[in-house]
């Protein structure tokens, strides 16, 4: 299927800006901001100060590496507002993380943060396909989530229509995308896929979509061509985090979909070998880091994101010459270590992918037998396959292809379709029984 070409850059003037004038901006940016947190952060002051940092000693991008690192531990001590650089009243809009799992973290947005939000969420939709006239169908979550509201105020930017549907109620999610005849659909790449499934169940097609914007969680090419082919679109891939600005890090372009454009002007990219701390060359993969340039509220330097990525600098053929970021293959904490081997769900899911009886709904069930640790793949199969198939057959043929493609033996449960449960945001992809 083919969906033609899409040159739109929203803002060419640093969308494809030589690559020498894009370093000049950002020691310019990077001095200002050492410079600004310096004077009016007690945090940012007492680390610089205990590692013996002095704001005029930056000079270059090179002089990045004399910064630690920030960890998500470390935002989570400075809950509520211990990572402010400005007056929390001039502040216009606070999100949260849960902390459900521990303290939670808290970002703030100035006037400026929220122009350079719809910004920054402008290019990546345009990068995306989206085009001003386009009715966006944003079932991503409104609240202290950021994805609903980044996604909305980059529609503003760009002049697209949205419908903040938001997450949850799929019956009404799709009666309202198929009667208003919606464009674009913004959702995690899990939940388009349970849209899709609901809607051949009830009969109905989405005529009128034509691209899709799909994060928020690790997916492979294997998905997305699930995604492509049961709604008639194209997807593309997006990025970010709450910690940096929320959506709007980077995205893929639908000329090439061969990397998503970080929008590195405002979002200084690094990665890092996780356990040496020591940058890593353009293509080998490591542990994303982030200093944000201009972010006024809770600016960050060297953030690790926890998330596996590459760089690639080279310029894509869509006309964009901004660095490019593979797409997220798992976290550092999502790392499973099954006797010895390092795998990532998305190792799994691109070897399920390739089976054409599986559907791409499953989990990874680890669990301890014994003193060791022992790995359960359970997928689904695709509607007439469990009746007709020989279910012990294809479990162990899966097996071997995981066997053979990860080094690590699993036992594999093929299970009648509806039998892995569905989420309306983010995938429950590992289930770690170890520690219960």
């Amino acid at each position: 299927m083919s969906w033609g070409v899409v040159r739109l850059l929203w803002n060419p003037e640093y969308e494809a800006m030589p690559r020498k004038e894009m370093e000049r901006l950002q020691v310019e940016r990077l001095k200002k901001l050492v410079d600004r947190v310096y004077n009016t952060s007690p945090f940012y002051k007492d680390l610089f100060d205990r590692n013996g940092i002095r704001p005029e000693q930056v000079k270059s991008l090179d002089d990045l590496r004399r910064f630690p690192f920030l960890t998500k531990s470390e935002l989570r001590s400075l809950y509520p507002f211990g990572l402010f650089t400005v007056p929390v009243e001039k502040t216009l809009e606070l999100h949260c993380s849960s902390g459900t799992t521990g303290a939670p973290t808290m970002v703030g947005y100035t006037h400026a943060d929220l122009d350079l939000w719809g910004e920054v969420m402008a290019r990546v939709l345009a990068c995306g396909g989206v085009q001003k006239g386009d009715l966006i169908h944003n079932a991503y979550g409104y609240g202290l989530f950021t994805g609903g509201l980044g996604f909305h105020y980059g529609a503003l930017k760009l002049g697209a229509t949205v419908l903040p549907i938001s997450s949850g109620n799929t019956a009404r999610q799709i009666k309202l995308m198929t009667e208003l005849g919606c464009t674009v659909l913004c959702c995690t790449p899990s939940y388009a896929l349970h849209l899709a499934e609901v809607m051949e169940e009830t009969g109905k097609e989405p005529k009128g979509l034509r691209c899709g914007i799909f994060g928020a969680e690790p997916w492979t090419e294997g998905m997305r061509r699930q995604i492509e082919e049961r709604l008639g679109l194209s997807a593309v891939d997006i990025y970010g985090l709450s910690e940096v600005i929320g959506p709007g890090v980077s995205c893929e372009c639908q000329e090439a979909k061969n990397g998503l454009h970080i929008n590195e002007d405002h979002f200084l990219p690094e990665v890092i070998d996780p356990v040496t701390m020591e940058p890593l060359p353009d293509g080998e993969k490591g542990e994303l880091v982030f200093t944000t340039l201009t972010r006024e509220a809770t600016p960050v330097i060297r953030y690790r994101t926890g998330d596996i990525t590459a760089l690639y600098h080279e310029p894509c053929r869509c006309g964009r010459t901004l660095v490019r970021m593979a797409r997220v293959s798992g976290r550092v904490d999502d790392m499973l270590i099954i006797r010895g081997v390092n795998i990532f769900p998305s190792d799994v899911e691109a070897v399920l992918m390739r089976c054409p009886e599986l559907e791409p709904h499953y989990q990874l069930v680890v669990d301890r037998e014994r003193a060791l640790d022992v790995l359960e793949v359970r997928v689904e199969a695709k509607d007439g396959v469990y009746q007709r198939a020989e279910i012990p057959a294809l479990e162990e043929r899966v097996a071997r292809r995981i066997r053979e493609e990860l080094g690590i033996s699993a036992k594999v449960t093929v299970v009648p379709p509806k039998q892995i449960p569905r989420s309306e945001g983010k995938a429950v992809r590992v289930v770690d029984r170890r520690n219960l």
